[in-house]
């Protein structure tokens, strides 16, 4: 019965999948791009930031290759079964989206570049989809680690509402959510950098696939 829930619906609690108390695969150490440890421990100084914007693969490389980033993580957030699998995740019986983890030294970048980067990187009006992928875990989202990275988020979210406005488009559907109440659980080994490993996969985020619908940069207030 793991796949039959509608994948364009969000479980309740009660409904989700039940997990399990630790994690059933292990994480590589290692970033196959930039080198650095993929869960930590993170230079002091350095800050953490948590997306969600279609298949995981394609947007962890859009945030490895920006400048200023020391490593990426994929995994799965925004849902309600502890250490979920993949399978689970598929299932859209977890609750949870995929995400990409960016820990990054804001002396060299910036939380709003990286808010850039994720509203230009993929269509945030889709609701549980991205192009052709469809389902919960598609959904666009940003979890955010302090109160000045929400307001960010918020104020962004608001910008680029406008510009699509404009344009015709419709309403972002992206969830801004506090992380500290919605844990990222990374992914099994093969996602991780899996564009790397895979240069000619399946790609539907910053390359061949979805592309931001509005191609601008919103206003600065």
């Amino acid at each position: 019965m793991l796949f039959a829930r509608s994948k364009h619906q969000l479980p309740t609690p009660e409904e989700a999948l039940p997990g399990r108390s630790e994690p059933g695969f292990t994480v590589p150490e290692r970033h196959t791009v930039l080198g650095n440890p993929l869960l930590g421990p993170y230079p002091e100084g350095t800050e953490v930031a948590d997306f969600g914007l279609g298949c995981f693969w394609g947007a962890e490389r859009v945030f490895w290759r920006a400048d200023g980033v020391w490593t990426t993580l994929v995994g799965y957030q925004g849902g309600h079964t502890p250490h979920p699998t993949y399978e689970e995740v598929c299932s859209g019986r977890t609750g949870h989206t995929e995400a990409v983890r960016v820990v990054f030294d804001p002396e060299k970048t910036s939380y709003d570049a990286l808010l850039r980067l994720f509203w230009e990187s993929h269509d945030p009006t889709q609701g549980f989809r991205q192009g052709n992928d469809l389902g919960t875990q598609y959904r666009s989202a940003i979890y955010t680690h302090s109160a000045a990275q929400r307001s960010a988020a918020e104020a962004s979210r608001e910008a680029y509402q406008r510009v699509l406005n404009r344009a015709g488009y419709g309403d972002i559907t992206t969830e801004i959510l506090p992380a500290e109440d919605r844990p990222l659980y990374p992914a099994e080994g093969y996602h991780q950098q899996y564009l790397d490993k895979n240069p000619t996969g399946y790609c539907g985020i910053g390359g061949t696939g979805v592309s931001c619908p509005t191609g601008l940069t919103p206003p600065r207030d």
